[in-house]
């Protein structure tokens, strides 16, 4: 299924005549590209879990992601198989599972409906929101300085972006700041499980992760929860999140800009180098 649709969309534009000062308004029709945005049932050992909505692409790594992220899997070896089917009005993700992982998330199984791949929606007790998850190890140093060469990276692989305007991406970066994978989806948090799986499978490389989106506490979860040790976002960070990221060790920036970010914690794993003159 792509993952795009063409349209013939309707657009304004106002006219003015700079000698008169006088405008007038007129409509034009025009083929535009729009973003799909496609119900995604995820079904465990032929037991439907969960639906979201997602961009048909990368289902393998989004199913992973998700898995990994949601604790129903400790490791890739978990899942067997993973197939990706085009149903009537969507896709489903056909994985099997591990009988031990089955039997866990039959306990505790829950149905949530994702809107745009919000994760708490269908969490039964408050509890749900708080994960029991491992605080990260310090093992990771980055340059400051190369986040504005990323931030150019992630800008210009964006496919689906560029097309439609109306997607987030996430993207992996090793330590020296060469992108290594991205993933995009019409979902800031589809997007980073699709990553977060892609980077199961391709045996944790070390480095870290740039979105498009703002920092919410679950992003902060769902990194943590893969070991990842530094997240770093376009936009601002929740207080939640911050809180999180104190919690479980991570480094979280935002407000990402060429030769500016605003970092909320973590700041020993960000090598700043100081100016020339104070060297001299």
């Amino acid at each position: 299924m792509s993952w795009i649709t063409k349209r013939t969309i309707n657009f304004i534009k106002n006219l003015t005549n700079s000698a008169t000062s006088d405008s007038d308004i007129i409509v034009t029709e025009r083929q535009d590209t729009l973003a799909k945005e496609v119900p995604v049932a995820l079904v465990y050992n032929d037991i439907a879990h969960t639906v979201m909505m997602c961009s048909p692409r990368d289902l393998e790594d989004f199913a992973m992601g998700f898995s990994l992220t949601e604790g129903i899997i400790d490791k890739p070896a978990d899942i067997y198989g993973i197939d990706i089917e085009e149903v009537c009005n969507g896709m489903e993700a056909r994985i099997e599972l591990a009988t031990r992982c089955f039997v866990a998330l039959k306990d505790h199984r829950r149905t949530l409906t994702g809107r745009t791949g919000c994760g708490i929606c269908g969490a039964e007790q408050i509890q749900q929101v708080y994960k029991n998850i491992k605080k990260l190890d310090r093992t990771l140093t980055v340059n400051a300085n190369q986040l504005g060469g990323c931030l150019q990276q992630l800008y210009e692989a964006q496919e689906l972006g560029k097309q439609t305007g109306s997607t987030h991406a996430a993207a992996f970066f090793s330590v020296e700041g060469k992108l290594l994978a991205i993933r995009e989806d019409v979902g800031r948090h589809v997007a980073l499980d699709k990553l977060l799986g892609w980077h199961a499978k391709a045996d944790k490389p070390r480095g870290f992760i740039v979105v498009t989106s703002r920092a919410s506490y679950e992003m902060v979860q769902k990194t943590v929860s893969c070991g990842i040790e530094m997240l770093v976002a376009i936009s601002a960070a929740t207080d939640l999140a911050v809180q999180m990221a104190e919690q479980y060790n991570l480094t979280l920036v935002g407000f990402a800009r060429e030769g500016r970010a605003t970092i909320y914690s973590g700041k020993e794993r960000l090598l700043t180098p100081l100016p020339s003159s104070v060297h001299a």
